[in-house]
């Protein structure tokens, strides 16, 4: 069975996004690791970290053990897989025997890990976590020195593969003084734990932003999320970017279009109600195009009377209300519309677009926060 709308990911444009990362990052080996948090912000993680794959990388961040599972499941080559956030205790044994990584930012999980260990006869990839002023997870100095010493006394069980941070918001220039003293407790950690006697560990601390504003975080390696998928961090970091350029295009190039087709055409008569409530009223006879899809796919209801999508290479403006499984568009302008004519929600058709950018300011979200919420009932495909 057909679904109301699809999200189409272009594998050409994720390559290029790489390609441009790549290029950011110099000949310097410094791995990429693919963030796919959030299924993947959105885009599907079944459907994304192949083409990933595809697209030479080999590492992927996740937040917590079931995305890591369905990464496990979904990839081709055997990547590895780092877990950032939550791991349930039952979990712990599977996260050991299918050799995944996970970031320990605080002493119980350490300990968790260890009795995992024990019980499996498989080492515990460890990467500690170090609090440098995000105050969300990490370790303090004392606990790290407590966390290395537990390590040296169980090697058998423990392999120290990582230190790591996160940056309080690297995407603000507003944060700048905050990243500066992150970045510098960074390295006192970094140096401490050196100096405990361990080494050949991976050093992350960069994100998307990081990587562009403060290239003395990447270090080993750089978590990439948001521009992997064509978008920028922020405006102030492609501003950045540019350096006071003027540049026609962005080099990053978004990989996912969402489409949808007209259910149906009707002609309403000056004056009458469009829709639930009162909330549009005909100024006009109007001919009116309703879409099959609403709140309950990702067409979110502040988007009533304010969305726009494309239809017959036209702009169409959303109008009356949005209803969880329908929207209607005003398409009295257009010669000619028809039943099962393409419409486009997010992307492009003929010389227009919708951006996710013009998408969320509609819907008053973030780049983010929309890419997140888009419903993985929603069939993805690869173009």
């Amino acid at each position: 069975m057909n679904a109301t709308s699809k999200i189409e990911l272009s594998i050409s444009n994720l390559a290029d996004n790489y390609a441009f990362v790549r290029k950011l990052l110099g000949k310097k080996n410094i791995r990429i690791s693919s963030v796919v948090k959030g299924n993947a912000y959105g885009h599907g993680i079944e459907i994304f970290v192949p083409m990933a794959e595809s697209c030479g990388i080999d590492h992927f961040c996740v937040f917590s053990d079931d995305e890591a599972y369905r990464v496990y499941h979904a990839a081709n080559n055997q990547p590895d897989i780092l877990i950032m956030g939550d791991i349930t205790p039952e979990s712990m044994d599977w996260v050991l025997t299918h050799r995944i990584g996970f970031f320990c930012f605080d002493l119980k999980r350490l300990h968790d890990a260890l009795d995992a260990a024990k019980a499996t006869g498989v080492p515990a990839r460890v990467h500690l976590e170090v609090e440098t002023g995000l105050n969300r997870t990490g370790l303090t100095k004392n606990e790290l020195k407590t966390a290395l010493d537990t390590i040296k006394s169980n090697a058998k069980h423990l392999s120290l593969e990582g230190l790591c941070s996160h940056l309080a918001g690297a995407e603000s220039i507003a944060n700048y003084l905050r990243i500066k003293k992150q970045r510098a407790q960074f390295k006192r950690m970094d140096e401490f734990v050196t100096s405990e006697g361990f080494s050949n560990y991976q050093r992350h601390l960069a994100c998307s932003a990081a990587l562009v504003r403060y290239p003395d975080t990447r270090y080993d390696m750089v978590r990439v999320g948001i521009m992997q998928y064509g978008f920028w961090p922020s405006p102030e970091i492609f501003i950045e970017y540019c350096g006071g350029k003027t540049m026609q295009t962005s080099p990053l190039k978004r990989i996912i279009s969402w489409k949808t087709r007209v259910m149906s055409v009707k002609n309403v008569k000056t004056g009458s109600y469009i829709g639930y409530g009162t909330s549009y009223i005909a100024h006009k006879d109007m001919k009116i195009a309703v879409l099959p899809v609403g709140y309950s796919h990702g067409f979110f209801r502040s988007l009533s009377n304010k969305g726009r999508v494309l239809v017959g290479g036209e702009r169409l403006p959303v109008v009356g209300t949005v209803n969880m499984n329908a929207t209607t568009v005003d398409a009295s302008d257009l010669k000619s519309i028809a039943p099962d004519d393409e419409v486009v929600i997010i992307g492009h058709q003929g010389d227009l677009e919708i951006t996710v950018a013009s998408f969320g300011e509609f819907s008053n979200q973030l780049n983010y926060e929309l890419l997140t919420r888009l419903p993985e009932h929603i069939p993805r495909y690869v173009v």
